[in-house]
């Protein structure tokens, strides 16, 4: 799968410009606070549409600000996970698991619920509500309800900023499964550089609303 864009985004006193080609089926995105790491998730998203420029993810085009394309967030079959999860907490993990095989668009492969709950190893969570579950728990949920949207592309935003770091190191394994297994492309944004690292294989930073640096994971460290 192939992202390129070339847009610009003003917001005040902030200004993001990125003009890159994201090609990697695995991909990590890290910065500082504020630097443009979750503004770049909502562009390619489409909750955000660029003050110019142009989005494409395999030549089709999400938003082009010149022919005055933007692709609603419906149409673009992209998955987002949010740092919180953002569950439904009326409803029991397996409604909130069943909600994301509503959103699967007409056509599109369908990833079975049972590999899902397996893989996640969320099966003993079926029927309770997310007000019972820890934070590990909710996040893996979160997951399990946007690939069963089977999206084109999952984008997560700090999906385990809220873990501690045993659990994340619980947590890292099973999503590195999901992501072999299901091939899934994604993008993985993150302040903490050895958790993306342990899953990606190309690194981007973003600071003051640009990409200035990339890394290869499998570079040894110093």
């Amino acid at each position: 799968m192939a992202i390129e864009l070339d847009v610009e985004l003003v917001r005040g006193a902030f200004r993001l410009h990125l003009a890159t080609r994201l090609a990697e089926p695995a991909t990590g995105i890290t910065g500082p606070s504020g630097s443009g790491k979750t503004t770049l998730l909502h562009l390619i998203a489409g909750l955000v549409r660029p003050t110019r420029g142009r989005i494409t993810i395999d030549g089709e085009v999400m938003a082009d600000s010149a022919r005055r394309i933007h692709l609603p967030p419906h149409r673009r079959r992209i998955g987002l996970v949010f740092q919180h999860g953002r569950l439904l907490p009326h409803l029991t993990v397996e409604d909130n698991l069943r909600y994301g095989e509503r959103l699967l668009a007409p056509g599109a492969r369908r990833i079975a619920f049972a590999d899902v709950v397996e893989l996640l190893g969320i099966a003993p969570l079926i029927a309770r509500r997310p007000a019972g579950l820890s934070g590990g728990e909710r996040q893996r949920i979160a997951l399990g309800r946007a690939l069963l949207a089977s999206p084109r592309l999952l984008l997560l935003d700090e999906p385990l900023a809220s873990l501690d770091q045993r659990l994340k190191q619980q947590v890292l394994p099973g999503l590195d499964r999901v992501f072999r297994e299901l091939r899934m492309p994604f993008l993985y944004v993150s302040h903490d550089l050895a958790e993306i690292r342990a899953l990606v294989t190309d690194v981007r930073t973003i600071e003051h609303g640009e990409i200035v640096e990339r890394d290869d994971p499998s570079r040894p460290q110093p």
